[in-house]
């Protein structure tokens, strides 16, 4: 599952960029829409969390061997 989520990290990665990109083309030409303005804030929360969950994993995975050596 982690190895998924990790992949699934960095294309949102490249996604974020992308919209990122796309947003100061947009600017270069003027006041762009609403839409291409908040269009980086989905894929920055998803990045978020799937980061918040990679960061917690080791912590997460020594507190299940300390466990299971009580």
């Amino acid at each position: 599952m982690s190895r998924i989520i990790r992949q699934s990290h960095r294309w949102i990665g490249i996604l974020f960029i992308g919209t990122v990109i796309a947003n100061f083309i947009a600017m270069a030409f003027g006041e762009p829409p609403a839409t291409i303005t908040y269009a980086p804030l989905f894929p920055l929360v998803l990045m978020m969390l799937s980061g918040l969950y990679l960061f917690a994993l080791p912590y997460l995975g020594k507190q299940k061997a300390r466990g299971s050596d009580e």
